[in-house]
């Protein structure tokens, strides 16, 4: 996810930043995106992790750790969008070469770097089976992805939504910035997130709801995930509320102040959220289950998307304005967790699978295996940032410098 490798630099250091100073060291960061990125990155560890290492107190947390891949999505497109929107504001075009560029080199090196593990040495794979590695260079694995015929690097799924918004946005920036404006924008987004909630509860009911009726819990999860949870088309919300949240604060930064001031917009994102979890918390006939612990029934599917997709742009919008509050306070650790987010998506699930293989599965109980578990991770993934990450960022800056 490129929320997690995202290039804004009002949000990023430069490569040469960091190769001068210790990971995450610079001043230059925003404290609400990163506070809310290492939340992010930890839900998503924290949803994988087994639960014999999961502490008591994470337990309930755990069941909707999920909910990391929608502030993700919700920071991608508010950096980005808010990247691209100044651009059009200052140049009145989008460098489409740069930009893709950018991406390119953010997200490209570390991702085939891992692929290629996963690829020729089956021993890192998180599970036994794997779909086509095609799929996953072509940035494609997450139509028609099936659990049950391939389970390992199940989280790149998240990455090929990224690459698709990536791919579409700065054109529809292009195509639309002068043409549409506040009124034509919501109803825009008004349409899709409708649509989105038709078609999420069209697939429960045609291709979820009938296994669940029959009691086939398993393939109905699979089938979830396959139709509902991973296409691109199905998970648009998070992304579009965040590009909204971005033109929001650019165009309008009076009536976005006026209609969303910091106290009542985290208020409010919280209230949003809330409301989504307790949808997602509707289970239905599948209360007494555990297959449906992380993916509820249909309420959630349906609805709980776009709601938490909301609340989240309106927590980050109120983080944004209260940077200054922020800053008195730091998080310990946020900068360095969100500075290696991206190689620890990448690597954590094979990085929790390597630890049972050194350790044995049955020796990663409780607190120990949890200690071991974030461990490893970390360590894998500060390999992975040193020495695939920085070095190619340290090209892309060097190449851009060349271009000026």
């Amino acid at each position: 996810m490129n929320a997690i490798a995202n290039s804004s630099p009002a949000y990023f250091p430069s490569a040469q930043g960091l190769s001068s100073q210790a990971i995450g060291a610079t001043r230059s960061r925003a404290v609400g995106p990163d506070v809310l990125r290492s939340l992010a990155i930890l839900l998503v560890m924290l949803v994988h992790l087994p639960v014999e290492a999961t502490p008591s107190l994470l337990v309930g947390v755990r069941n909707y750790a999920w909910l990391g891949v929608d502030v993700f999505f919700v920071l991608s497109g508010y950096l980005i969008g808010a990247q691209l929107f100044k651009e059009v504001s200052h140049t009145g075009g989008v460098d489409l070469k740069s930009f893709y560029l950018r991406r390119v080199f953010r997200i490209f090196p570390a991702f085939f770097v891992v692929l290629g593990l996963y690829a020729i040495f089956p021993v890192v794979r998180d599970a036994p089976t794997m779909q086509p590695v095609w799929s996953f260079a072509t940035f494609t694995v997450n139509f028609d992805f099936d659990p049950r015929l391939g389970r390992a690097f199940t989280q790149a799924w998240s990455l090929c939504v990224e690459e698709h918004f990536y791919l579409v946005l700065p054109l529809l920036i292009l195509l639309l910035h002068r043409r549409i404006g506040v009124h034509s924008t919501l109803l825009i987004a008004g349409v899709i997130a409708i649509a989105g909630m038709i078609l999420r509860y069209t697939l429960w009911e045609s291709q979820v709801g009938t296994l669940v009726d029959v009691g086939k819990l398993r393939d109905a999860f699979a089938v979830y995930l396959r139709d509902v949870y991973y296409p691109t088309y199905t998970r648009l919300d998070g992304l579009m509320f965040g590009v909204l949240l971005a033109a929001a604060r650019h165009f309008k930064p009076e009536l976005y102040k006026r209609y969303a001031p910091p106290r009542f917009a985290l208020a409010t994102g919280f209230v949003f959220v809330g409301v989504a979890l307790v949808l997602f918390s509707i289970r239905g006939p599948l209360a007494g289950t555990t297959l449906f612990l992380v993916f509820q029934a249909q309420p959630g599917a349906v609805a709980g998307f776009p709601l938490i997709s909301i609340g989240i742009a309106l927590i980050l919008g109120a983080m944004l304005d209260l940077e200054h509050v922020l800053r008195r306070w730091p998080v310990p650790g946020a900068v360095v967790i969100a500075t290696l987010s991206y190689s620890l998506y990448l690597t954590h699930k094979s990085a929790f699978h390597i630890s049972r293989l050194i350790f044995g599965e049955e020796n990663l109980q409780g607190g120990f295996g949890f200690v071991v578990y974030l461990a490893i991770s970390f360590a894998a993934a500060i390999a992975l940032w040193f020495f695939v990450e920085r070095t190619f960022l340290l090209l892309r800056d060097h190449l851009l410098s060349r271009g000026k």
